[in-house]
């Protein structure tokens, strides 16, 4: 019972990291179901892209915002914040990824999880 609880808390946390990123126009918003692959490393990552370092950066704030406002979970680690090419907020159960357009296309993050159910969201 209580993993059930576990994996509704970690959807309910990415669905919040996905209304942050629409609220700044993010591109691209999909998650990624690693539940029934590798489930020692997390239950989801939640993907976007923006145009510009400027953008990746209120697309990660605005993703930290939603969350704390609804949890007051904080991330456990944070990556990437000085050069804004690729943001990761790790919040253990759901990682969210936050890539520049071109950085995205490089590191083809779908590909290398090509075993994870992916859903794709609407940019607001």
């Amino acid at each position: 019972m209580v993993k059930n609880k576990a994996l509704k808390e970690s959807a309910y946390l990415s669905e919040l990291a996905i209304h942050g990123m629409q609220e700044k126009k993010g591109n691209d918003i999909v998650r990624l179901d690693l539940r029934n692959i590798f489930s020692s490393v997390s239950d989801y990552f939640v993907v976007c892209n923006a145009d510009s370092g400027t953008q990746v950066k209120a697309i990660a704030n605005s993703v930290e915002e939603e969350i704390y406002k609804a949890t007051q979970q904080e991330p456990w680690r944070k990556e990437g914040l000085e050069h804004a090419e690729w943001i990761l907020l790790d919040y253990v159960d759901v990682v969210v990824h936050i890539f520049r357009t071109d950085k995205r296309e490089f590191y083809g993050m779908e590909d290398l999880w090509g075993d994870a159910e992916i859903k794709n969201y609407k940019s607001a």
